[in-house]
């Protein structure tokens, strides 16, 4: 029931009738006003409502300005992709093959091979050696085949002998250079044409040394002097 409506609800009659018409559609425009006012202010107050619910979830979803204004925030990032970072040719454990161990073979190998080709001091003492025994064992006397065996013969098998091992020794570092690289830690990079090179020249001298210290040995080459007959 309206408030502004009055309890009689039978229709006035007579002079009167007019002015509570009147008074009763003044009331009603009033009242009717009342609920259109009741009506913006809670309308405005759900609006009001609903925007600061909409605030407070944009202030939440913002970025915080402390992480924008971290200076090493990039540097965090990079470091840690840098730390992922490996280079497949790079080996810091030592065991990949460098391939100086060849190289000084192949070295080696070509000084044996000059070494035995020319003689070195290890031949002289040794023949110097023999021909001191020769001397020795002859000096009671002694036939002259005899003397030229133990004095020249000997000294000259000696010298042959240490030749053909420096020889020998240059064939078997070579070779050990040239196949270096098929065992072991394999290497990245192919071995060096001038190790190759170098490794080879000392086969060779080795090889040509073994056969001048096996003719000079038994004698091929060069034979030993004999004794003339006398009468």
């Amino acid at each position: 029931m309206n408030p502004g409506t009055p309890k009689n609800a039978s229709t006035p009659t007579g002079s009167a009738a007019p002015a509570v018409l009147d008074a009763e559609e003044t009331a009603a425009e009033e009242n009717t006003a009342k609920d259109a006012a009741h009506s913006l202010d809670k309308g405005a107050a759900e609006a009001e409502g609903e925007l600061a619910v909409a605030d407070d979830a944009g202030a939440g979803s913002a970025p915080d300005p402390a992480q924008d204004l971290d200076p090493d925030a990039g540097f965090k990032d990079s470091d840690s992709e840098d730390s992922d970072f490996t280079d497949p040719d790079f080996d810091d454990s030592g065991k990949g093959a460098s391939g100086l161990g060849s190289a000084a073979a192949a070295v080696a190998a070509a000084g044996l091979g000059i070494v035995a080709l020319s003689g070195s001091w290890v031949g002289k003492v040794a023949a110097e050696r023999e021909t001191l025994i020769g001397q020795i064992k002859t000096s009671g006397g002694g036939t002259a085949a005899q003397q030229i065996s133990e004095i020249y013969g000997d000294a000259w098998h000696s010298t042959a002998l240490v030749n053909g091992l420096f020889a020998l020794l240059a064939l078997l570092v070579g070779i050990f250079a040239l196949v270096r690289p098929a065992f072991g830690a394999p290497s990245p990079h192919p071995q060096p044409g001038w190790v190759r090179a170098v490794a080879t020249a000392g086969i060779a001298l080795g090889v040509l040394g073994l056969v001048i210290s096996a003719g000079m040995y038994f004698d091929l080459i060069v034979a030993l002097p004999t004794a003339g007959t006398t009468q």
